[in-house]
């Protein structure tokens, strides 16, 4: 029995506002998927414009580097190879993520991180109105 769960961020290069529409569902299935694939469960995740919330367990077997650059590397090929526009801008070259990501273990607190997930997506909304 393991219980290594995280919250992990990260943001798009420069940190643009284009995670909604369809980009945003393209990301949130290659997330679900590629996390799938390395056996790891998403608990909680949020997607929004410039930045993606998401609370994972991961097998010990799987560092958390090997996940974080497993999810974005694989993603950023398939959302620039389905959406060719983005390549159009010069300032992104090959890359769609920024560098790095924030990481944080979370141990008997992990309500509490959730919430915040949540309550992200809701400042957000109201933020658009």
């Amino acid at each position: 029995m393991w219980s290594c769960t995280y919250h992990i961020v990260w943001t798009p290069k420069y940190r643009y506002r284009i995670l909604e529409g369809e980009i945003k569902q393209e990301v949130e299935e290659c997330v679900r998927g590629f996390s799938d694939r390395l056996g790891s469960e998403i608990v909680e995740m949020n997607i929004q414009k410039d930045h993606v919330h998401i609370m994972v367990l991961i097998p010990p077997k799987v560092s958390v580097s090997q996940y974080v650059g497993t999810v974005k590397g694989r993603t950023a090929i398939r959302v620039l190879n389905k959406f060719k526009q983005l390549k159009q801008r010069p300032y992104w070259g090959n890359h769609f993520w920024a560098r790095g990501y924030c990481v944080d273990t979370i141990g008997l607190d992990w309500e509490m991180i959730q919430k915040y997930i949540r309550y992200q997506e809701e400042q957000e909304k109201k933020s658009n109105k």
